[in-house]
């Protein structure tokens, strides 16, 4: 018989499940630096608007960005500064594995 997972264990397999895209990753990590648009986001990382869109409802999903309505246009921004310190770890995380020889 399986175990049932904590809550806030799910949650985190959900957000390391999201952020396994390259394209979520690619833009919270402009969003870190600036808050955004979609349109501004697109271009800023060389994707189609649409592919942004989806992939920011994603993130809104599992509470790793927000959005304030200026005008017509949605500016994104991320929710919790502490999504910087996760994207640190799992970069020093990579780093560290890659230069280990097993």
């Amino acid at each position: 018989m399986r175990k049932k997972m904590h809550e806030t264990e799910y949650r985190a397999s959900r957000v390391c499940r999201v952020l396994g895209n390259p394209t979520a990753y690619a833009i919270v990590k402009v969003l870190l630096k600036k808050e955004m648009s979609p349109s501004m986001l697109a271009a800023s990382i060389g994707m189609s608007l649409p592919l942004v869109s989806a992939t920011l409802r994603t993130l809104r999903n599992v509470d790793v960005v927000r959005y304030e309505t200026r005008g017509s246009e949605k500016t994104y921004y991320i929710k919790d500064k502490a999504v910087a310190d996760m994207c640190r770890a799992l970069e020093y995380f990579v780093n560290r594995m890659r230069r280990k020889s097993f």
